[in-house]
């Protein structure tokens, strides 16, 4: 399956039996990131998480006394 990264609009290839194409395919909302944007997503989501600075936006209180 063809596919290209939403961010950096690089096209790669994705077996078409991967539970991601599957999740491609059969729900449009879903979108593909290429693992080099994956990886430096992550990897600055961890220096942002480790200055202490950083706080995650919960949708209702429920959620922050869960975490």
């Amino acid at each position: 399956m063809l596919v290209k990264c939403v961010l950096c609009d690089r096209e790669g290839e994705i077996s078409d039996d991967a539970p991601e194409a599957k999740r491609l395919r059969n729900r449009p909302i879903h979108t593909y990131m290429c693992p080099e944007c994956h990886d430096r997503i992550s990897s600055r989501t961890a220096e942002r998480i480790a200055t202490g600075k950083f706080c995650f936006r919960r949708t209702s209180a429920s959620a922050e006394e869960r975490f």
